[in-house]
């Protein structure tokens, strides 16, 4: 995707007492962060975004397992030429998240907060800053930044420009997958976040986390994927998650830490999330160091993390 600037422009740095603290903006009464942008790609445009080579750029954060699950499809479906990716810094002030140096700047306008994109496209924006967020180089907009929704756009509404790619959401184990996020999702991706806290109500995300994780290891005992006989939808939003439980909710602890036994505790699902790791499109995606405590290995991993 071709820049428009002419020299790199980059934020300055991370400085709360100036800025304060970031706050992720959410209605009265509920917990979840408020996305404002829930825009569709189609293949047939109908939407008014039309899934073409060339017109959307995606910003994203290694440190971010939400947006991984979408580079994931960008990857695994042989994508890489068809959406461009940038990655913000992986620090934030109150002004949100930001293009420093470490990560480059913002190649398509020269933001230097990825909040010049949100007021860019509604003046005044009193939403959630976030990544993943799509953006349409033709009308100067953000798409979305509902990540639930972007994954799945990517994987079937390119379908002709894979290259060679795979069907990540084929229609023939759709039902099956949504089934299988409707409990892996409470219980893993978003139990992790709840099991981490104090009291009654963490302690009972941990008895269920631990009991989902049991769960897939009798699922995978027998190798292979989560559903059918190769990589879906349901691998990528599962392996975000078990990427970052040894290192970062976990602590890393080769014991037991604070959320229970680590990922190697259930030899099937281990070996699963290592032979993941190992895939190219998985380790293009996966920066280590940008969401793993200092020293942390993945108890399933061999060898020194990169």
């Amino acid at each position: 995707m071709t820049s428009t600037t002419t020299r790199a422009s980059y934020a300055s740095p991370v400085d709360t007492d100036r800025y304060g603290t970031y706050a992720v903006p959410q209605r009265p009464g509920d917990p979840r962060p408020l996305y404002r942008f829930t825009g569709r790609l189609t293949r047939d445009g109908s939407s008014g975004f039309p899934a073409v080579a060339g017109r959307y750029h995606l910003y994203a954060g290694w440190f971010c397992p939400w947006a991984q699950r979408v580079v994931l499809e960008l990857e695994v479906n042989g994508l890489q030429d068809v959406v461009g990716v940038s990655y913000v810094d992986g620090a934030r002030d109150g002004r949100g998240w930001a293009f420093r140096e470490a990560n480059g700047p913002d190649p398509v306008h020269g933001f230097t907060l990825l909040r010049d994109a949100y007021e860019a496209t509604e003046p005044g924006f009193d939403g959630h800053v976030s990544v993943p967020t799509l953006w349409d180089t033709q009308t100067g907009r953000i798409v979305s930044n509902d990540y639930r929704t972007l994954g799945l756009d990517v994987a079937t509404e390119f379908a002709e420009l894979r290259s060679p790619g795979v069907d990540t959401y084929p229609e023939a184990y759709r039902a099956e997958i949504d089934e299988l996020d409707a409990w892996v999702g409470p219980a893993v991706n978003s139990g992790v976040g709840r099991a981490a806290g104090e009291g009654p109500a963490a302690e009972q995300a941990r008895t269920e986390l631990h009991a989902a994780f049991r769960r897939l290891d009798d699922r995978l005992v027998d190798g292979g994927f989560l559903v059918g006989h190769g990589l879906t939808e349901a691998d990528i939003r599962l392996w975000v998650t078990l990427a970052r439980y040894d290192v970062q909710g976990n602590q890393g602890q080769a014991g037991a830490g604070r959320l229970g036994p680590p990922l190697s505790h259930y030899p099937h699902l281990a070996r699963y999330a290592a032979y993941l790791a190992g895939l190219p499109a998985f380790a293009a995606s996966t920066r280590w160091s940008a969401f793993s405590a200092p020293g942390a290995t993945p108890s399933f991993l061999e060898g020194d993390v990169r």
